[in-house]
């Protein structure tokens, strides 16, 4: 059978497990997230520029130049992959000293695209450290990602009584509050708009009951 031959490049692990720690994490494969030898946030940001930084050319012992510094190649690794302009993983274009440097040709392939999201991650908590902040109350929780978590209501936004009231409901405040005039004014122009909504929400649903029966004795 033909088999269609790879790309340079493309994702062969065959020989990647014998290599060196940084020479498997600069190779090409899957998508993986990259595991810190370091504990330090400042140490792990050197040892992650390291895997990220555009690999070389080498004449002899001589390094010069940039090895795979091509449209849609990967700086690091040499693999060939185009992104999508609406891709929500599409790298930032990559520096020449990853951090800082001049703007290069290339791109970073999926795996490397994680690295260097993690690398954002670690530029992140040294900012937040070094302004005396805590990273972790920026990260978002499962606790406050549950809207059953929230608590009862105690007020409820314009948006929120409109949108109660197109459904038929009626909203008073409670006796215990005293409301001024321009306050209860306020409050009867929310509610007329609700039923404003709410009248055109049932004239729709008649006008679809009507259609329906008409269709019936038709047929």
């Amino acid at each position: 059978m033909f088999q269609q031959p790879t790309l340079i490049g493309a994702n062969s692990t065959v020989g990647v497990a014998f290599l060196p720690p940084l020479a498997q994490a600069r190779a090409a494969g899957p998508i993986d997230e990259y595991t810190f030898k370091e504990i330090k946030p400042k140490k792990k940001l050197k040892e992650i520029s390291k895997v990220l930084t555009a690999e070389k050319k080498r004449f002899l012992f001589i390094k010069y130049g940039w090895k795979f510094n091509l449209k849609d190649r990967c700086i690091v690794c040499g693999a060939h992959h185009i992104w999508e302009s609406g891709d929500y993983m599409r790298p930032p274009i990559p520096l020449s000293h990853v951090t800082k440097g001049r703007p290069m040709r290339g791109t970073y392939c999926p795996k490397h695209a994680t690295h260097h999201r993690q690398l954002e991650m670690l530029q992140q908590q040294i900012l937040a450290d070094e302004h005396g902040l805590s990273f972790s109350a920026y990260m978002p929780s499962v606790k406050t990602l549950n809207p059953l978590a929230s608590g009862p209501l105690t007020g409820l936004k314009q948006q929120d009584i409109q949108s109660l009231s197109s459904l038929g409901w009626s909203i008073h405040p409670p006796s215990s509050v005293s409301e001024t005039k321009e306050e209860e004014l306020f409050r009867l122009i929310i509610e007329n708009n609700g039923i404003n909504e709410r009248i055109k929400t049932l004239l729709t649903e008649g006008a679809k009951v009507v259609s329906s029966s008409e269709q019936e004795e038709v047929a």
